[in-house]
């Protein structure tokens, strides 16, 4: 399941890199994988400080965190 987990994430990096900020529902349905393993996919990237997540009334807003350099 971790595999499963860390490929999830690498389609959510690759995702984001190529549409920008989305809600969760968008990116759920953009990769085609099921909620529960999005969110662990998500869970993981945010721990490492690669996504951010911002609660809206009813969803989530998901974006690549861009480092300023």
């Amino acid at each position: 399941m971790i595999i499963e987990i860390g490929i999830i994430a690498g389609d959510i990096w690759y995702y984001l890199d190529q549409h920008g900020s989305v809600t969760l529902s968008v990116l759920v349905k953009g990769i085609g994988k099921s909620r529960d393993n999005v969110l662990m996919s998500l869970g993981w990237l945010a721990r490492e400080g690669h996504v951010l997540l911002e609660q809206l009334s009813d969803d989530y807003k998901v974006s690549l965190r861009k480092d300023e350099k």
